[in-house]
């Protein structure tokens, strides 16, 4: 197991837990600070920590070899997180959740691999975390007959690794069953892998938004509507 890897946690939770101990940290050492900018710090904390959870093995590798350059990558984050939030609030749209400007908007996603060089390409390196059956058993509880029956369905998406193995990425998952909205994702693009790199990839359909966060937020039927615009053929 990898230092990446949550067991018994939900990602909602792991974000939490982090949180929490950042609060805590922070109220040790710094008490000046005002409870609502620990919480922010620690939310902030938690949730990078969580996204770094779901990157794949490559990207998690891709920031060791640059640790050193972190302080300073971090600090301009933070540096743009704060600028947003001045221009969220002049502009009077703290708080909403997707605002009508954001910086994903006016940027044109990237085009994606092509469905034969996606067979070519090693799951690790573009899929995120994938996890076998025996790990979900253990881990989410999700029995094997279970699984299976949704692989059926059409209710999960599999990613075949050699021969008959399949992986199941873990970001599909909440609360230990596949989020609403899978199978009319796969119905319209028919090719698993295809399909979960579009889930995961920021669209142009959805200005720059990840279909698959959209989906774990329930908003099912605007992520069904840009896979049809984008389905081949």
């Amino acid at each position: 197991m990898n230092r990446f890897q949550i067991q018994g946690l939900k990602q909602d939770d792991f974000a939490e837990m982090v949180a929490e101990d950042v609060e805590r940290a922070l109220a040790h050492y710094d008490e000046a600070i005002n409870k609502p900018t620990m919480v922010s710090v620690g939310k902030i904390a938690g949730s990078i920590a969580s996204a770094v959870t779901l990157l794949s093995p490559k990207h998690q590798r891709a920031i060791d070899a640059i640790h050193a350059d972190l302080p300073g990558l971090a600090s301009k984050f933070v540096r743009a997180l704060a600028a947003e939030a001045a221009r969220r609030s002049e502009a009077g749209i703290a708080g909403v959740t997707n605002p009508p400007t954001t910086p994903l908007a006016d940027v044109e996603p990237p085009s994606l691999p092509k469905s034969d060089d996606l067979e070519s390409m090693l799951i690790e390196d573009w899929a995120g975390r994938v996890a076998g059956s025996t790990y979900l058993e253990e881990h989410l509880r999700i029995a094997r007959s279970t699984l299976h029956r949704w692989q059926r369905r059409g209710e999960v998406i599999a990613l075949r690794k050699g021969g008959r193995k399949h992986v199941f990425p873990l970001a599909q998952f909440v609360d230990g069953r596949p989020v609403a909205g899978i199978r009319d994702v796969l119905s319209l693009i028919t090719n698993p892998r295809l399909a979960w790199l579009w889930l995961t990839r920021p669209s142009a359909q959805l200005d720059g938004r990840v279909p698959i966060d959209l989906l774990r937020q329930d908003q099912v039927d605007e992520v069904v509507e840009a896979a049809r615009v984008f389905a081949p053929g």
